[in-house]
């Protein structure tokens, strides 16, 4: 196990906060990135953060406004994130002669990121026991002659990241397919795949119907697993004007999340003075796994108030009757033991939407998580299409992403399972014949090094081995590789957990001026609810041998295939404007791709959204009967919720305080020094516990009272029931 840091040592448990965002957090942002980066780089980064022609946030895949945006268009984790990729200290080949593997290994995965940045390639030679330096032209070769002397294609598997832009993304896999694979696992694989699956067989296509104006015009908004305060805080400002318009918001999670409770607009007087908005009207604070039985319940409960858009039900659907039947049939005691709430709780909430008339349901990993996580969004579209609330403004399904383009990496072709459309667009673009196959996910690419079946592992950013569920199943298989290659900005826990060769190229970041071919480049992302725009950095590169994204592929490309199928990677590399073309030709839904980007951006079509067009094999929504699931836990056991704390961006981790929650380090920065000081919690905000000896996870925050407290009546409540959470 790595040791912990020494500050790691000093952790300190207080009440939780009460709202998020305002004074503090600007306070705390503009510290961080002063201290991180210098004032002048500060300056530079977040004053076009998010801008019209600007640098997109690499935190997350919040949409920005079409229209005027604020001066400060970011949030604090935005401005960490800018913070983290601009980070002044680096590493380079004096640090990793001073640190062998096994020392780089048995440090935390905090230690090891906030090293630096990556300046030079580094590779481990087999056998060796440190990185050492090594030139671009020799590692490509070292990559070419590793993947031409496989056995099979498959025995290859070329992992991304969402921080990939979309023309990385799409000569990435078209790296991948040329060479023969479609090998092509991505961190969707471990998000939100279950919310592509289900929409894909409901709605047709896998992803959310709505945009940013149908947020604001919306009169209630569901938010459904998502705790958008740490970690998608710029939604609060979407909530927030929907709230001033009128609109009510159902909050479902486990535990109270102080976004959703208060936002203190740091962009308003009223927000940095700590006098907010009010965001959730009703916290159902569900058992973790229950969400499919309270959904089955609400459709139950407007079934029977009569709430059915029979019109669109009858011109737009089927499967209604089967779906009918069986949510009149549910069983109430399944139902409660399942969710942990009341009747009374569930019946209000199905007044509430009832009661609505443009709906808009949202959701994040607190749902796509599950066992029984794609049945559970089937359930949502279910209650969607009883009410039609698809194809109309200011309603619809809005799965909230995390990584700021995994939606662009997938549209652009990374998925291991590619439609046969794709496929013979690539084929008639590029001249040769793509692989039908599908390929391995993310699971089964672990599977596939398990088990001898694949030799050698690249990956376009991320952090594979501490991404997966599985950490020390993933390390172990890794290591079996033949040559692992990681495309990285920072040092991570896939560095040192490595195949027997394995090589560092550091990369560009986001916020970083790409002068790749002589000439400033710019790259395109897809943000949430598919908006196409182009992203351009400003800062100069953390070191002379980085390269970007697009240029490290395509010298791969080139080593690996040469003038295989005559695609001019070296073209590619020089001038993104070709990729573009080449995008808008095989794309679905990106025809005169290049001429859009300059044009400023644009939307990707969505027929659900568009015209209440469904492309399903049945040719119209799909209402789909889940059997009900209630998971059982034994007498003395608990079961454990993970969280991603507000001081964490997925495997990245940025420092050691979940303030919003009330846990933090005594030592170090003032906000580690004061966690929780940002108010004082409603009685409603503090946690029951039970732990039982025999349970192996016993911290939880605890009541301050004996009995629990309500807020109202059908309110937000603190119930008597173990603190389970989502799994």
């Amino acid at each position: 196990m790595p040791a912990l840091d020494d500050e790691e040592a000093h952790l300190r448990v207080g009440p939780p906060a009460d709202h998020a965002a305002g004074l503090e957090a600007v306070r705390l942002s503009l510290a961080n990135a002063v201290r991180t980066m210098g004032v002048r780089k500060t300056a530079r980064n977040l004053s076009v953060l998010n801008q019209h022609d600007g640098v997109d946030c690499m935190s997350c895949a919040w949409p920005d406004p079409s229209g005027r945006r604020h001066t400060a268009e970011f949030c604090e984790n935005g401005a960490k994130a800018v913070s983290w990729e601009g980070q002044r200290d680096t590493v380079g080949p004096e640090f990793f002669a001073r640190h062998s593997i096994a020392d780089l290994a048995g440090r935390t995965d905090h230690w090891l990121e906030k090293q630096g940045r990556l300046t030079h390639p580094m590779v481990r030679r087999d056998g060796g026991s440190h990185y050492e330096p090594i030139t671009w032209d020799e590692a490509f070769r070292i990559i070419g002659d590793a993947l031409r002397g496989l056995d099979d294609p498959n025995q290859a598997a070329f992992y991304t990241s969402g921080r990939a832009s979309n023309e990385a993304a799409f000569v990435y896999q078209l790296l991948a397919r040329a060479f023969g694979t479609n090998n092509l696992p991505d961190c969707s694989n471990m998000c939100h795949e279950s919310t592509g699956t289900a929409l894909s067989r409901t709605i047709g296509i896998g992803k959310g119907s709505v945009t940013l104006d149908d947020l604001h015009q919306a009169d209630l908004i569901v938010v459904s697993g998502q705790n958008p305060g740490t970690n998608h805080p710029r939604m609060l400002t979407a909530l927030e004007i929907a709230k001033r318009d009128g609109a009510k918001i159902l909050a479902i999670n486990p535990l109270p999340e102080a976004g959703l409770l208060r936002f203190d607009n740091p962009q308003k007087p009223r927000g940095l003075a700590g006098r907010g908005t009010p965001l959730a009207d009703r916290l159902l604070r569900i058992r973790s796994n229950g969400d499919l039985a309270l959904w089955q319940a609400i459709g139950h409960l407007l079934l029977r108030k009569g709430v059915a858009d029979r019109e669109f039900i009858g011109t737009s659907t089927v499967g209604f009757d089967a779906w009918a039947a069986h949510v009149a049939g549910i069983d109430r005691d399944k139902v409660l033991a399942a969710t942990g709430l009341t009747w009374d709780e569930i019946e209000a909430a199905a007044d509430m939407l009832a009661g609505a008339e443009r709906i808009v349901h949202c959701w994040a990993m607190g749902i796509t998580q599950h066992r029984n996580a794609v049945a559970t969004i089937k359930e949502f579209v279910n209650v969607a299409l009883l009410q039609g609330m698809i194809g109309k403004p200011g309603a619809g399904l809005c799965p909230v992403r995390g990584h700021s383009n995994v939606q662009g990496d997938r549209s652009m072709g990374i998925w291991e399972r590619p439609s046969a459309l794709f496929l013979d667009r690539l084929r008639d673009e590029f001249g040769f014949e793509p692989p039908r196959e599908h390929g391995h996910d993310a699971v089964d690419t672990v599977r596939a090094f398990r088990d001898g079946r694949a030799r050698v592992f690249v990956a376009l950013g991320g952090n594979f081995v501490s991404a997966m569920s599985d950490t020390e199943v993933t390390a172990a298989a890794m290591r079996t590789a033949d040559l692992t290659v990681q495309v990285s900005t920072k040092l991570n826990r896939s560095h040192v957990e490595a195949g027997r060769t394995a090589l560092i190229l550091p990369t560009l970041g986001r916020t970083e001026q790409d002068l790749t071919g002589g000439r400033v480049q710019r790259i395109t992302v897809e943000d949430s609810m598919s908006a196409v725009h182009a992203s351009r950095g400003r800062s100069a590169p953390a070191g002379p041998l980085l390269r970007s994204e697009i240029d490290i592929v395509c010298g791969i490309a080139a080593a690996a295939l040469g003038d295989r199928h005559g695609i001019p990677w070296d073209s590619f590399a020089a001038d993104y404007e070709e990729i573009r073309e080449r995008i808008g030709r095989v794309v679905p839904g990106c025809d005169d791709y290049a001429e859009k980007i300059r044009s400023g951006g644009f939307t990707m079509p969505h027929p659900p959204r568009d015209s209440r067009t469904f492309p399903t094999a049945e040719g119209r929504a799909v209402f789909t009967v889940s059997p009900l699931e209630v998971m059982t836990v034994p007498e003395g056991r608990l079961v454990l919720q993970t969280l991603r704390s507000h001081d964490q961006f997925n495997t990245t981790i940025y420092g050691l305080d979940d303030r919003y929650r009330g846990s933090g380090v005594t030592a170090g920065s003032a906000a580690s020094r004061r966690p929780g000081s940002v108010g004082r919690p409603r009685p409603w905000l503090r946690t029951c516990r039970r732990v039982s000896r025999a349970s192996p996870v016993s911290r939880r925050p605890r009541c301050r009272s004996r009995r629990p407290r309500r807020r109202s009546p059908g309110g937000p409540s603190c119930p008597p029931r173990p603190a389970s959470g989502r799994v």
